[in-house]
């Protein structure tokens, strides 16, 4: 039996526009233990858990090589809301089948919305 990935670590200085991010816009449950450093978000239905973690002087934020796609069933839709909420979403991408498009959170970390998911195989 193979291990099943259960988390992603962000490593942020915007610790709290990053957690206020991820919540306002994909749902997200902000969890904070006063003992650790780390804020755990989860979502309500299911997913990857995030962890945000305090970056050091020397990192670099905004990863080009990791993306967090999150599946949505109408990109157009979920698209148009972000954009009432403040989140820009680039250009909808017609792909085989379903519906992708991009934008960045608050550290520069490529965040996608697709509904490749949903698409019939």
């Amino acid at each position: 039996m193979f291990p099943e990935l259960g988390r992603i670590i962000l490593y942020t200085k915007k610790i709290e526009q990053m957690a206020a991010f991820y919540a306002g816009h994909f749902g997200y449950l902000v969890r904070r233990d006063p003992v650790d450093r780390l804020v755990e978000l989860t979502s309500p239905i299911s997913g990857m858990t995030i962890l945000l973690h305090p970056a050091a002087v020397s990192q670099k934020e905004g990863q080009v090589m990791v993306k967090l796609v999150f599946d949505v069933e109408d990109v157009v839709t979920f698209c148009a809301t972000a954009r009432a909420n403040g989140l820009e979403f680039g250009n909808l991408h017609q792909a085989d089948g379903y519906v992708f498009a991009n934008a960045k959170d608050p550290s520069g970390n490529a965040v996608q919305v697709s509904s490749r998911a949903f698409a019939a195989k």
